[in-house]
């Protein structure tokens, strides 16, 4: 499929709902438990979708969309909700997510991007020069990756309960 503003926002759009319902009213077991030593819990990979609303993709719209000579992107820290989320419920960080996607795409919205504008170009530190359109088609991809392991996440925590059935769960595998 190419990239369409409007097929991505159906995704942009539907992924905090997505997650409050994927993950409201649960134990802390399954939003605090991880995949093993160095993995994310699913409370930390809603951490990192809150960085990335706050620092990444509409600051990064707009570095692209300025008149400046220099449109270099500052580095991203993957694992800035280590410290951002201290002392936060998952409720909050829900919340929180929700409030922040809303505007962004509120603001997105009011750019009133052209094809002209997705081919402007800007400079990512480690991936050189990348377009609006790839910036704003990896948005998408980013959450549904994240989506993706959040589900790894929570189903590995049955990994050992489902019996000989695991062969048949890839997720279970990766």
């Amino acid at each position: 499929m190419d990239y369409n503003i409007h097929k991505a926002l159906e995704v942009l759009e539907q992924t905090p709902s997505t997650l409050y319902t994927m993950l409201s009213n649960l134990s802390d077991e399954w939003v605090l438990s991880n995949e093993g030593e160095n993995t994310w819990s699913v409370f930390d990979v809603l951490g990192h979708l809150i960085h990335g609303e706050k620092t990444d993709w509409i600051k990064r719209t707009n570095i692209i969309l300025s008149n400046s000579e220099i449109k270099k992107f500052d580095s991203f820290d993957r694992f800035a909700q280590f410290e951002i989320s201290k002392g936060k419920s998952l409720k909050n960080l829900l919340l929180e997510f929700s409030e922040l996607r809303a505007k962004n795409l509120k603001k997105l919205k009011e750019l009133q991007l052209t094809e002209e504008a997705f081919r402007l170009e800007g400079e990512h530190p480690e991936l050189g020069v990348v377009t609006l359109k790839d910036l704003l088609a990896t948005w998408v991809v980013h959450d549904l990756n994240h989506i993706a392991q959040i589900s790894r996440i929570m189903a590995k925590q049955y990994k050992n309960e489902v019996g000989p059935w695991q062969k048949y769960l890839p997720i279970l595998n990766k």
